[in-house]
């Protein structure tokens, strides 16, 4: 919601949020940072976009509030590397392997009736997926047993659901979303 069309309006926005960390301490979260922070050195940005970035990099730098500030992105490498030396920790999130895959969806699904469910064979079929997304699949395969007046949620409607759910991914990748 920081960023318009509008040459300045963004920057602006930028120092209303910083302005209001001052005022009132708390966690402040920018999620898709690198909407603002993207590498500068990428030739397809327009120089607004790096105005932008500059004068985030700014208010970072200049910001000595008691708010906590957390900066969120699938995409690291799009970050302009001065970023990463503003924030004093940088965590990252590998996608699940097999093994913890099945960790997420022994979790998730921890409330409903499973039984009969093939764990190995469901943790290889969400491997690369996301844990938001293997949770989701996870949500679907129980919200269609109970749909389908189904006691257990079986390894076969998981396996559908995970499936539909990189497909979903997929999509999104290719159309921008």
């Amino acid at each position: 919601m920081l960023i318009t069309k509008f040459l300045g309006e963004t920057a602006a926005k930028l120092r209303v949020v910083f302005d209001a960390m001052q005022e009132a301490r708390g966690v402040y979260f920018f999620d898709e940072v690198d909407a603002l922070a993207g590498e500068r050195s990428y030739g397809h940005d327009v120089g607004e976009i790096r105005r932008v970035l500059n004068s985030f990099l700014m208010f970072l730098e200049q910001d000595d509030s008691e708010s906590v500030l957390i900066a969120a992105t699938n995409h690291r490498t799009m970050l302009d590397r001065a970023l990463f030396r503003r924030f004093d920790a940088v965590v990252e999130y590998a996608l699940p392997t097999a093994e913890g895959a099945e960790e997420v969806m022994r979790a998730r699904l921890a409330v409903v009736e499973t039984s009969e469910m093939d764990w190995r064979r469901a943790g290889k079929a969400a491997a690369g997926l996301s844990h938001a997304d293997i949770a989701r699949a996870c949500d679907d395969a129980a919200k269609n047993a109970i749909l389908a007046d189904e006691l257990c949620v079986g390894t076969a409607e998981l396996i559908q659901a995970i499936e539909e759910r990189r497909e979903d991914g997929h999509r999104s990748d290719h159309n921008g979303g």
